[in-house]
């Protein structure tokens, strides 16, 4: 049985030995300054507790009408469930498969599994699929954007109230508490239920002892589980030895993925700029709204802040990730050693920022689920949505393809040359 305490950065590449942390403390790697671990307690009780409490409100938050709106005695009121639908039958599959994924089944994945797996290690049991199961609340926690569809809940309640009345329903409240919720889930690390699991199944065995980390063996880091040591498997196909991820030293092809989605988005972002989000249908005729024309609408309208923060996560932000990415992909394919800690904060910042673009499309989803007076007015969602929503996914999965680790690839080499430089010169002097 593995279990070493050895921990990779995820970023640079350095291998640490863990110690115990208090809660609230983190570790920081000393090359990169990025987060290695945080401390945090394994109350079983306390996750399962916050889990369950977190699935309650998310089904209350789904399936609840969120706001109503009332235009002299006229009312629309709208669930994202039926928001969704609306963008579905307006021909917007994709805009509405996009949304559906990221604000009801990855949470549901990462809440359902994390309760899954904490239940059964509270009952002593190892559940059936554990370790696939906590890798899927890892990967649903990368794409679950709750708190993003909150803020755009809040933009739309704002926007709204220069139309019609606007009244808050039950979803409104759910939300608002599910953001507060799942930022105290999110504050716990999957990886430590591994750790548990490991615990209980050498409880369940007592002749069972964990394997010394042979002098000189090679590791690899498991990124999902987060397991240091020596892969299984031959040749390429290595595979971790606790959770069976595949491993690899670096990311096969990191620099060309990363190359080919930004190609791909930044074309797309042309027409995302150019093209109608929303086409509005009224008395008066038809009248098309870009994105800029959104933040022009705001600005003129007295919400200079919801105007900028619209810009900022629509314009700024999606052009800030493009050209970043450039910038990381080129001089890493150049093998570069200009500001290495540099560029790994400009990553980080590109991880962080990336889900926050999706605000305009949460913004027209529930607008035109709730403008639906018939004659009176009504909005649909335009083909500017669909490009913008394939911007994002495009450069979430181009960050996530670029490993960070080749930024400080050429640094190591270099420091692996000046120190057999080093031992040469001193050879020849002994001579």
């Amino acid at each position: 049985m593995h279990r070493y305490d050895l921990i990779s950065c995820h970023d640079c590449g350095v291998l640490y030995r863990k110690r115990p942390l208090r809660p609230r403390e983190k570790a920081r790697c000393i090359r990169c300054r990025s987060v290695l671990y945080r401390g945090s307690s394994a109350d079983l009780n306390k996750v399962v507790a916050l889990t369950l409490g977190a699935a309650f409100v998310f089904l209350i938050a789904q399936f609840f009408p969120i706001v109503e709106l009332d235009i002299n005695g006229l009312t629309s009121s709208a669930t994202l469930l039926g928001s969704i639908r609306v963008l579905w039958s307006e021909q917007m599959q994709v805009v509405a498969t996009m949304v559906f994924l990221f604000t009801m089944l990855f949470p549901a994945i990462e809440l359902g599994s994390l309760l899954y797996v904490a239940l059964g290690l509270r009952m002593k049991v190892r559940v059936p699929g554990f370790n696939r199961v906590l890798r899927a609340v890892q990967t649903a926690r990368e794409w679950g954007m709750t708190e993003v569809l909150m803020i755009g809940i809040l933009i739309t309640v704002v926007k709204m109230t220069s139309l019609a009345t606007v009244v808050p329903q039950p979803g409104l409240f759910a939300f608002g508490a599910l953001t507060v919720m799942l930022a105290i889930v999110v504050s716990f690390d999957p990886k430590t239920l591994w750790n548990v699991g490991d615990d209980l199944l050498r409880a369940s065995l007592p002749g069972l002892r964990y394997k010394p980390l042979a002098p000189g063996a090679k590791v690899l880091p498991c990124h999902a589980c987060g397991l240091v040591a020596p892969p299984v498997g031959k040749g390429h196909h290595l595979e971790c030895a606790r959770c069976g991820t595949p491993l690899h030293t670096r990311k096969p092809n990191s620099i060309s993925r990363t190359w080919a989605l930004l190609i791909a988005a930044a074309i797309l972002y042309i027409p995302a700029n150019l093209l109608p989000v929303m086409v509005t249908h009224s008395l008066f005729g038809a009248q098309d709204d870009t994105i800029m024309s959104g933040v022009a609408l705001f600005w003129n309208s007295g919400s200079k802040g919801l105007a900028i923060i619209i810009f900022i996560a629509s314009v700024v932000v999606p052009m800030l990730k493009l050209g970043t990415l450039a910038l990381l992909a080129w001089t890493a394919q150049r093998r570069s050693r200009w500001r290495p800690r540099q560029r790994t904060v400009l990553y980080r910042m590109v991880e962080f920022i990336g889900r926050w673009s999706m605000l305009d499309i949460f913004v027209v989803t529930l607008t035109v689920a709730l403008v639906r007076f018939k004659s009176l007015a009504v909005i649909t969602a335009g083909p500017g949505a669909l490009a913008f929503g394939a911007v994002v996914v495009l450069t979430m999965l181009a960050s996530m393809q670029f490993d960070p680790r080749l930024i400080w690839d050429p640094v190591d080499d270099k420091t692996r040359n000046d120190a057999e430089k080093n031992k040469l010169a001193i050879g020849e002097q002994h001579v």
